[in-house]
């Protein structure tokens, strides 16, 4: 039997590559040498995205000095791929987890670091960059994003603007012609799963704001500061961004991109499916392992269950999810092509414990899985 192995990492207790290592173990102590294993790490497009693509391509990390959500100075790693594409999280340099809670403050928040995260693979040679934008501790329209590629914005009195949340309703002017001509150059892909608008009810700061530490008065603040800055790029590209699905993820910066960069928006998890070339390596597979941490609902809506469910759905094999713990509505999972789902952990343990003791319970459920399909 061929196998597949192809899941997400377990928040906090197991990464992707772990788990390859684990159902390779497993599968070889129950079939012997009558099995052939193959192992891809994966992820949606959240966090351990750039880990998981780069370890799947054999790719190589960079580090790079940046500037992080309110301007201290931090260590961001992008991924380099063999064909010269270069993979970022914005999370790496502009995210939530950068900021002590007690500092969060969308309003001093900014992208600027995930600009120079960009401009550094450009500085590389790279001329196609994809970007997982998921985590933000930031709610500033992507115009800190735009000004570290050299775009300017400017107050009333013809003051530069920083590109902080703070900044949106003071821009009057913008200059985009410092942009940095490479942009225009590049193939950018976001991998987005969300399809906010940039202002309104369901827009960034409405939306997610708070998460981010927006108090009701400033998230008053910021969308009307967000509403003059989507008056300005209209004026600028003769293009509402609210028309477009998803410019209002990461605080706006699906806006930046869309309009400065003329990116590309797709699903985190196909975009990931794609670059560890996922539809190749399924020929001849007799069964797929993926799982996560926990399945509930959220796993039918563009997370790896899904991703991986639909495909092998598409080519008639079948997909077993080995997770964590379950979850309300974790039956829709069995919608989107997984054909079983199998907990590592009793209901019943702790989830510190169920943590603590990851690698084993893991280890002995994926046992108990492969000798289920023993004689098959």
């Amino acid at each position: 039997m061929k196998l597949l192995f192809a899941s997400d990492s377990f928040k906090g207790s197991l990464s992707s590559a772990q788990t390859v290592e684990l159902l390779t173990e497993a599968a070889h102590e129950v079939f012997s040498s009558a099995c052939e294993c193959i192992g891809v790490p994966v992820a949606d497009g959240g966090e351990g995205t750039v880990d998981a693509v780069v370890a799947a391509r054999g790719g190589q990390m960079i580090p790079v000095p940046v500037h992080g959500p309110q301007m201290d100075p931090v260590e961001a790693m992008y991924g380099i791929l063999p064909d010269g594409a270069a993979i970022l999280e914005m999370a790496a340099a502009s995210g939530l987890t950068l900021v002590p809670e007690d500092r969060r403050d969308p309003l001093l928040a900014t992208t600027y670091g995930t600009g120079e995260l960009v401009k550094a693979a450009l500085d590389r040679g790279c001329r196609e960059i994809v970007l997982a934008i998921g985590g933000s501790a930031t709610n500033d329209g992507g115009m800190g994003f735009a000004r570290a590629l050299g775009v300017k914005f400017y107050d009333e009195e013809g003051n530069e603007l920083l590109g902080r949340g703070e900044d949106l309703g003071k821009a009057l002017r913008m200059e985009v012609t410092g942009l940095d001509p490479r942009v225009r150059e590049t193939k950018f892909t976001v991998m987005c799963d969300v399809t906010n608008p940039l202002t309104g009810p369901e827009g960034a700061t409405r939306t997610f704001g708070a998460q981010k530490g927006a108090t009701p008065e400033m998230q008053a603040e910021l969308e009307a500061g967000m509403e003059n800055y989507r008056h300005l790029l209209m004026d600028a590209f003769g293009v509402d961004p609210n028309d477009t699905p998803g410019t209002g993820a990461a605080g706006g910066l699906g806006a930046a991109l869309l309009l400065f960069c003329d990116a590309e928006m797709k699903s985190g998890i196909d975009t990931v499916l794609d670059l560890v070339g996922f539809d190749d390596l399924l020929n001849g597979v007799g069964l797929v392992i993926t799982g996560e941490g926990r399945t509930d609902w959220q796993s039918a809506y563009g997370k790896v269950l899904a991703g991986v469910g639909k495909r092998c759905a598409v080519r008639g094999v079948p997909a077993v999810a080995l997770s964590g713990s379950l979850g309300d509505g974790w039956e829709q999972v069995l919608d989107r092509g997984i054909t079983r789902v199998v907990t590592t952990a009793p209901p019943d343990l702790p989830l510190q414990e169920a943590m603590a003791r990851a690698e084993e319970l893991y280890y002995r459920a994926a046992l108990e899985l492969f000798r289920s399909y023993q004689g098959t």
